[in-house]
């Protein structure tokens, strides 16, 4: 949502600059430009990823900031108080009475009140499958960090290269510009002949080509990829805070204990406080 308010923003600052300067943004609209511009930048994005498989990772990480929401204080303390009641569930009756909630969570009354988090299947899995290694029994609790913290880096290494992709599309976008407007200028050339006001337009023309670059690199496609980049250190935090949680547990701690450890990993931004915590756990 706010990438569309900010680039709703950018563009009506443009708009409105320019007919401030007495100009006309209709000048703006030169299909050729954006011919070139849209066709080298889809290009070379095809170069980089070299397959359609990246290439469509890329498409649905730009897609999928338009509808990123980071994790808020809700979404942490109904995580917690899952993890405990589950937790507490397994403390009076073994681990074996929360299998069911485990194999099936979508079906859970405790892990599907967190909708974030069974929302997520990545979330799920990370969590499941780590539980099923534990009801496995006779896991130490380091191997356990150790798996999680192995699954947390894979999903880094799958993420970066796309966002170093978005990165480096925006860092192309002025050079393609210069590219567009070398060849506005070329045809300017072509009909340098004509008279001055034609021979203006087109030099304004390739001169769009430039603007347009500029704008898509600063303006539209570099934010873009830092709110990529800002999202998967976000999704890294929550799955730190249940690596927490899990570990904690595994370690033999009470599961108020075991959510406590896990509170501090939250940034401060959205921990809840101990006292919160504790009066949501018990449903005040």
């Amino acid at each position: 949502m706010f990438i569309i308010i900010g680039s709703v923003l950018v563009f009506l600052g443009i708009i409105v600059g320019m007919i401030m300067g007495n100009g006309n943004p209709l000048n703006l609209i030169v299909p050729s430009e954006f011919v070139v511009l849209g066709g080298a930048s889809i290009g070379s994005l095809i170069i980089m990823t070299n397959g359609m498989d990246e290439f469509k990772k890329v498409i649905n990480t730009i897609l999928g900031t338009l509808k990123a929401q980071h994790s808020s204080k809700s979404d942490f303390l109904e995580l917690l108080k899952a993890f405990n009641d589950l937790f507490l569930i397994a403390q009076r009756d073994g681990l074996i009475a929360i299998e069911k909630h485990i194999e099936a969570p979508e079906q859970s009354e405790i892990l599907s009140r967190n909708k974030k988090f069974i929302s997520n299947e990545f979330y799920r899995s990370f969590f499941c499958d780590t539980m099923r290694v534990m009801l496995s029994g006779g896991v130490p609790p380091h191997e356990i960090e150790a798996l999680m913290d192995s699954e947390i880096e894979t999903f880094e290494n799958e993420r970066k290269p796309i966002i170093g992709y978005i990165q480096t599309l925006a860092d192309a976008f002025p050079g393609l510009g210069i590219v567009a407007a070398v060849l506005g200028v070329i045809n300017t050339m072509g009909i340098i002949d004509r008279g001055a006001a034609e021979v203006g337009m087109s030099v304004a023309h390739a001169l769009t080509g430039t603007f347009l670059g500029v704008l898509m690199s600063y303006g539209i496609i570099g934010p873009i990829g830092k709110v990529a980049e800002h999202q998967m250190e976000h999704e890294v935090r929550y799955l730190e805070t249940i690596k927490a949680c899990l570990v904690a547990y595994a370690k033999g701690n009470p599961p108020i204990i075991a959510v406590e450890i896990a509170r501090r990993t939250i940034s401060s931004d959205h921990r809840p406080s101990f006292s919160e915590l504790e009066n949501y756990i018990r449903g005040k």
